[in-house]
């Protein structure tokens, strides 16, 4: 290892071209790595369509900053999830590692660059170490990594070749068992693994992956400006403006949240509550679903209000406005982005009551939680809230401080050198089931 730790820091997205979580943390944990000494990072994301590609090359630059690379990639394969370019691994991808040498090729994502990127990587660089932090459970689930059964919706405990046939019986259960083998032989090139939830940790656990290389390290954020307190009309005004952030796709559970609000009776809900939505992509989504996000705004009527999608930078300025977060997932997360965010922001939030919002909300101290899918139950948390004046006040109290993307890079780097040295990391591992 030369004298200042190199790590190459790879994203299946760049933020200003793909605006998601793992985006956000990877890049966010690139520029802190940056930030510390004795450290360099350079940060190598995929781009696809409609991007279009750049002469013979894959790799591109279109003028972002001088340690951030785009790495084009659209052959990819999603059930094996595997690249069918290898030769623009071996020709770009490799020649770009060899000739920046990185101590350790860390992959926050290998969706577009395949589980190929991983071999070939280990197969160039022996002496490298390679990290690869989970986001969500693609390996083990084909469902987009959800961890939800077709078409129930119930969620799924734990996947096997013939449970995952059942949800995609077109598919035999023979070509599951492929699927299985070659994702986790691949993945087991790795050195180490991160998950940002030990929930997350332990399904990998669970599913077949060492639990000594499965390390707990909470995804951080830029702690800018905090939002303040919004400003109310009246002494007596209540705190009764709710927000959702993010995508309105079945996973995220938007349906469950409108429909929510629209069974708290009217005289606790008032004409001056309201459901703030920002959030895009309904479009993009089953037919049946948007008719029946629809059907739920029209019975909501003027109670819910919508803004379309935002950017991360917009988050402060959009905080203002809000005095409740809501994530009404009906998947199990892992570590959300807009749960650090509200907490950074002094928003408690109601959520979920599974996976990593579970965890990492704390039930009547950072917000309360719901029991998942069930419309009624998170009714009755509006309702208690709407109805409890000092309930914001005592959460605010005792809201949590969320990871910062400096603290996140510290942790991260202290693994980094315990490997390279050849020791056993001190940090927390997945066996806390």
């Amino acid at each position: 290892m030369s004298e200042k730790l190199r790590v190459l820091v790879v994203s299946h997205g760049h933020p200003t071209h793909s605006l998601g979580g793992a985006e956000i943390a990877s890049h966010g944990l690139h520029k802190a790595l940056n930030g510390l000494s004795g450290v360099e990072s350079i940060y190598l994301a995929r781009v696809g369509s409609p991007v279009p590609r750049h002469g013979a090359s894959a790799l591109m630059s279109l003028r972002l900053a001088m340690d951030e690379v785009l790495y084009h990639a659209e052959d990819f394969d999603h059930f094996f999830l595997s690249n069918g370019d290898t030769d623009a691994i071996r020709r770009d991808l490799l020649r770009f590692v060899g000739d920046i040498k990185p101590d350790v090729v860390h992959f926050h994502h290998i969706l577009g660059f395949g589980l190929e990127a991983l071999y070939a990587v280990r197969d160039a660089l022996p002496k490298a170490r390679i990290v690869v932090t989970f986001h969500e459970y693609l390996p083990i689930c084909h469902n987009h990594g959800q961890m939800v059964k077709r078409p129930s919706g119930q969620l799924c405990n734990g996947a096997s070749p013939i449970s995952c046939h059942t949800c995609f019986p077109e598919i035999p259960v023979s070509r599951f068992v492929r699927r299985e083998q070659f994702v986790r032989g691949m993945l087991n090139l790795a050195d180490a693994f991160i998950a940002p939830s030990a929930f997350l940790a332990n399904r990998y656990v669970e599913w077949g992956l060492e639990a000594a290389k499965i390390f707990v390290i909470e995804n951080g954020i830029v702690m800018g400006d905090k939002a303040p307190a919004r400003e109310l009309p009246s002494p007596t005004a209540r705190r009764n403006r709710f927000a959702y952030f993010g995508q309105m796709t079945p996973f995220k559970g938007v349906h469950v949240l409108i429909d929510a609000v629209s069974r708290v009776p009217d005289d606790i809900w008032g004409d001056d509550s309201s459901l703030m939505i920002f959030g895009g992509n309904l479009e993009r989504q089953p037919k049946d679903y948007q008719e029946k996000v629809a059907k739920l705004i029209e019975d909501a009527g003027r109670r819910v209000r919508f803004y379309g999608a935002y950017q991360n930078q917009d988050m402060p300025r959009l905080m203002r406005s809000v005095d409740w977060v809501v994530m009404p997932s009906v998947w199990w997360e892992n570590s959300p982005v807009v749960i650090q965010e509200a907490l950074h922001h002094g928003r408690p939030i109601l959520c979920s009551d599974i996976g990593g919002m579970a965890e990492k909300v704390r039930d009547r101290l950072d917000g309360y939680h719901f029991r998942t899918g069930s419309a009624q139950d998170l009714a009755d948390r509006l309702i208690d809230v709407l109805g409890a004046p000092r309930a914001w006040d005592n959460l605010r109290a005792t809201l949590r401080r969320p990871t910062s993307h400096v603290d996140c890079a510290r942790e991260h780097v202290a693994l980094y050198r315990k490997m390279l040295k050849g020791e056993q990391p001190a940090l927390p591992s997945a066996a806390v089931a």
